[in-house]
């Protein structure tokens, strides 16, 4: 079974990790990763500097000023932080400063924004600033991520100290200015070179990951928002998108590339939330891992890694012995709108939600696959029953339908085709009666079985009957749905008395 093929994104987001404010990160999905990276300024030639703090001395040009603007202060409980660097003044030039900077100290004292304003002001003609790049500064405060900005003057010379304006020091500034650096605002040592970079903050192999959009255990769906969750528990956090449709399409990739990493003998797996029976602490959904692989669906509370975890699952079911159903409006449960369930060979339904559509579409083929497979490999089940208080056996055979035989002798008592069940009801317990058609009197005769594993025999059944119409159809393999619809209709007539 083939998916979708890898892809490969790029972009500029917020992230919210634990209860920081949301900060820019730069998220990149691979192959087989995903990267999330956040800014900072880091020596890049010369001798090794491993302290994150520079002290830095410039000097005023006779135009312009230091030619930054500072945001921010204690007075806002966020740092004093570079908002901006007028592109040819004496802070550019240096090449020591940067957007993001945070001003730890002016002439080695802590102050306030608007008092580091006013010290700037009339710091004289030199400044001695220690800086350290602030990697999380608070998105609020609408900082440029690159240098490329121009400081055109305005009105931000007020010198009011909100956290959301700039500090406007760089007053007068004149682009025609062509005063000479000092030497003082160059690095003591001239092979130091200083850049900000965008560098690793997580990475998040995406081999069994899971992904959602919702409050973890709750029915709450964040807006354009989700997370990812690597096999061992790392998490993302929580990633912030501009809008539902970058957010969707985010969502769509990052499947799409964790469906692709799924083996090739495995028909599907992935994460999945199952709905609590019963409420433990308010947790609605707990997520899940389930795999579809040969004849089994397999339930796990993390995802197989080796041969050994193959046989440590929560439960595991025969593929043609439940039955998979997607969940309509009318059907669902609560506000989780992609959901679907399972009726397990002992009646029990289980729901599960997942994040997308294309997941769920994914879901239900798959199940539609495992089973066509599983029932085309063991062409026959048959199964011990009661009728008329003697010990039977009901064959289900792909090629001749139904046999119902002696268990004792072996003998065949009656036998029909698919195509001659016209009816059927059960009673919910363990009695099936059947309709079956004579074809040569044309009269229907019932035929009342009793099975101690109800409803594994009456997903069976369904099962051979799917597969016995997707044989019809030549496009089977690359779409379903006709067969599916088709099959469901004429099972239909399983019914309760």
């Amino acid at each position: 079974m083939s998916f979708d093929c890898s892809q490969i994104k790029t972009g500029i987001y917020l992230l919210q990790d634990g209860n920081e404010e949301p900060f820019s990160i730069r998220l990149h999905l691979a192959k087989d990763i995903l990267t999330i990276q956040e800014q900072d300024v880091i020596c890049v030639s010369g001798e090794p500097f491993y302290s994150s703090e520079r002290t830095v001395t410039i000097r005023r040009q006779t135009i312009g000023g230091f030619g930054l603007s500072i945001k921010g202060g204690a007075e806002h409980k966020i740092p004093v932080v570079i908002s901006k660097i007028s592109k040819e003044q004496k802070a550019e030039l240096s090449g020591l400063l940067f957007i993001g900077d945070g001003i730890l100290q002016v002439r080695c004292t802590s102050y306030s924004q608007s008092y580091s304003v006013q010290v700037l002001r009339n710091a004289g003609e030199e400044v001695t600033l220690t800086v350290s790049f602030l990697k999380r500064t608070p998105a609020f405060l609408k900082l440029p991520l690159c240098e490329d900005c121009t400081c055109v003057p305005s009105d931000q010379s007020s010198g009011t100290s909100s956290p959301l304006c700039d500090s406007g020091l760089h007053l007068n500034y004149h682009p025609n200015n062509t005063d000479t650096l000092s030497c003082s605002s160059w690095p003591t040592s001239p092979g130091l070179r200083w850049e900000k970079r965008w560098v690793d903050l997580r990475l998040i192999p995406l081999l069994h990951a899971r992904l959602s959009q919702y409050v973890p255990g709750s029915d709450i769906c964040r807006q354009n928002a989700f997370q990812v969750i690597a096999v061992d528990g790392v998490c993302s956090g929580i990633i912030q998108c501009p809008s539902a449709e970058e957010c969707t399409d985010w969502l769509q990739a990052i499947a799409s590339n964790i469906s692709a990493l799924t083996k090739h003998n495995i028909i599907y797996m992935g994460w999945v939330d199952e709905k609590e029976q019963d409420l433990v602490q308010d947790r609605m959904y707990t997520p899940k891992f389930l795999a579809l692989r040969g004849s089994s669906l397999f339930k796990f509370s993390a995802p197989p890694v080796t041969t050994w975890d193959w046989t440590r699952a929560e439960q595991s079911f025969t593929v043609y012995e439940i039955m998979c159903k997607i969940l309509k409006d009318g059907d669902l449960l609560d506000k989780r709108r992609q959901c679907f369930s399972l009726q397990t060979d002992t009646g029990e339904d289980v729901v599960f939600s997942v994040e997308l559509e294309s997941e769920l579409l994914l879901w239900e083929k798959a199940f539609q696959m495992a089973t066509f497979f599983e029932v085309e490999r063991i062409q026959c089940k048959t199964y011990a029953c009661i009728m008329e208080s003697h010990l039977m056996g009901l064959t289900i055979d792909f090629s001749m339908g139904f046999v119902c035989f002696d268990a004792a002798s072996k003998a065949v008592l009656w036998r029909y085709k698919f195509s001659q069940l016209k009816g059927s009801s059960d009673d919910g317990k363990s009695k099936i009666k059947f309709l079956f058609q004579n074809q040569d009197t044309k009269l229907i005769e019932a035929k009342e079985l009793e099975f101690s594993n109800l409803f594994a025999v009456l997903h069976c059944i369904h099962a051979f009957f799917a597969a016995k119409v997707a044989c019809l159809d030549p496009m089977f393999v690359g779409s379903q749905n006709a067969a599916t619809a088709n099959a469901v209709a004429m099972i239909n007539s399983l019914k309760h008395l």
